[in-house]
């Protein structure tokens, strides 16, 4: 076997010898490697909003499981003579969401159709509204950014139960 000039066997020498550069168009090595560069940043990308809109998924139903409670103990504080009706409501939902920041949720109730923003107003409603509607909606900011871009940018869950007050 003859060997080339730096002491490689003949089909080496000629693959990689710059002055011979036909070996190179057919050289495959390292493709994989560029191929991966430009597809890893899709795919990273395509995790990272699978994950951020799983969370926000994750959020949202919290959000309506704790409203659910809310209402519920909303419907029966009449039933029970309770004197903070509006603030055990709140406390409860805010207690139910737990991966929520507290701060974060607007709620709103009502009875009846009334609007009931503190305990005195919602005992005052609740005591006339046996079979009637109490409702309670509540609001939660959600972050749908991705590798810094925001893809929904003024995103907010919502839910809203109704119970007949007992």
């Amino acid at each position: 076997m003859a060997l080339s000039s730096n002491g490689q066997g003949p089909g080496l020498a000629r693959r990689f010898s710059w002055r011979d550069p036909r070996g190179l168009p057919g050289d495959r090595s390292g493709a994989q490697a560029v191929e991966f560069a430009l597809i890893a940043p899709l795919l990273i990308m395509l995790i990272m909003g699978t994950v951020q809109f799983s969370i926000a998924l994750n959020n949202y139903i919290e959000l309506t499981e704790a409203v659910r409670t809310g209402g519920r103990t909303l419907a029966i504080s009449r039933a029970m003579a309770s004197a903070t009706p509006y603030s055990t409501a709140v406390s409860n939902i805010k207690s139910s969401a737990g991966n929520l920041t507290p701060a974060h949720i607007s709620i709103t109730m009502s009875v009846n159709g009334t609007a009931c923003a503190t305990d005195s107003a919602c005992s005052t409603a609740l005591s006339a509204a046996a079979g009637q509607t109490a409702s309670v909606s509540a609001t939660y900011p959600c972050n749908l950014t991705v590798i810094g871009f925001n893809f929904v940018p003024h995103c907010t869950l919502s839910s809203q139960t109704s119970d007949l007050v007992e």
